[in-house]
């Protein structure tokens, strides 16, 4: 039997990602390259998710002119199920990023203008019968990313469509994690979070990611899983806590590399903690270290 498709909500987008050929300085002007790929939190978790054999649902809003149906059409190649995106007369969203050699982000700057107007145009599919309804809510799993607006991402465990399902919520940046705050409130969600992001949900520094995990259980947080670069990555739910160390990896380019991860950690089903994390640190350290084309 297949298994039952991840519904992935948030950003679907087009990446502009520059590669350094130096490391980036304040107002330099440098030689490097600069490509075009499909980004966006809940697109790149759901073409992770499909790429590991795991159908994925994307809801989002794309724009209607060449650039949205060029996303679409590369989306569905790769077998994401697109059926159900609200297609907007905006402009379809996307996100600009400077990367230093060693693929680490210099600064970036998302535009998800369209998404924050669609609002509540993109949950339609859970209300009218298609993916769900008020009667029968969607029963498997979520994957909810930040760049949604604040309102409904606070709204997210008490609204009638995620009643029934595993919330799964991710923040997207550093700069949107604190609109994570109210949604944790409402109990039942799995959160992944960098230290960065949980530092700023908790309001305090925090010494790794195990005290970051502990925090973000008391929080609220039904599971939290909290990654640290090439430091120690923690899974707890409160009964079970572990840390493991991801692998070290030369990085290429690390754009992505969380959304790969937790993609990883929810595809590997009914495994082990443990064997879950490891595989999810070695999808990452696979994704930073490939070739770029």
């Amino acid at each position: 039997m297949a298994p039952a498709p991840v519904l992935c909500i948030g950003s679907a987008l087009w990446d502009i990602i520059a590669s350094a050929s130096a490391p980036m300085q304040r107002g330099g002007d440098i030689a490097g390259e600069i490509r075009r790929q499909m980004g966006g939190v809940a697109l790149n978790v759901a073409l992770a998710l499909v790429r590991q054999g795991q159908p994925a649902v994307l809801l989002s809003a794309i724009g209607n002119g060449p650039e949205g149906d060029a996303l679409i059409e590369a989306l569905e190649c790769e077998g994401v199920d697109c059926r159900f995106i609200y297609r907007s007369d905006d402009p379809t969203d996307s996100y600009l990023a400077i990367e230093n050699p060693d693929g680490g982000i210099f600064g970036a700057i998302a535009d998800c203008a369209s998404l924050e107007l669609a609002d509540e145009k993109i949950f339609a599919p859970l209300l009218d019968g298609r993916l769900g309804s008020p009667a029968t809510p969607w029963p498997y799993r979520v994957v909810v990313d930040g760049n949604l607006p604040a309102a409904l991402m606070a709204g997210l465990p008490g609204r009638v469509e995620f009643s029934d399902c595993q919330l799964n919520i991710v923040p997207a940046s550093p700069g949107k994690a604190d609109r994570l705050r109210a949604a944790l409130a409402g109990g039942g969600v799995t959160l992944y979070v960098n230290l960065g992001e949980a530092e700023i949900l908790c309001q305090t520094r925090l010494e790794d990611s195990k005290a970051a995990a502990q925090a973000l259980l008391a929080l609220g947080a039904e599971r939290a899983i909290v990654t640290n670069g090439d430091q120690t990555v923690c899974f707890s739910d409160g009964a079970t806590t572990i840390t493991l160390t991801p692998p070290k990896a030369a990085a290429h380019s690390t754009t992505g590399a969380g959304d790969v991860f937790m993609a990883a950690h929810i595809a590997a089903g009914g495994a082990t903690a443990e064997s879950r994390l490891q595989t999810a640190l070695e999808a990452a350290a696979s994704h930073i270290t490939r070739k770029i084309t």
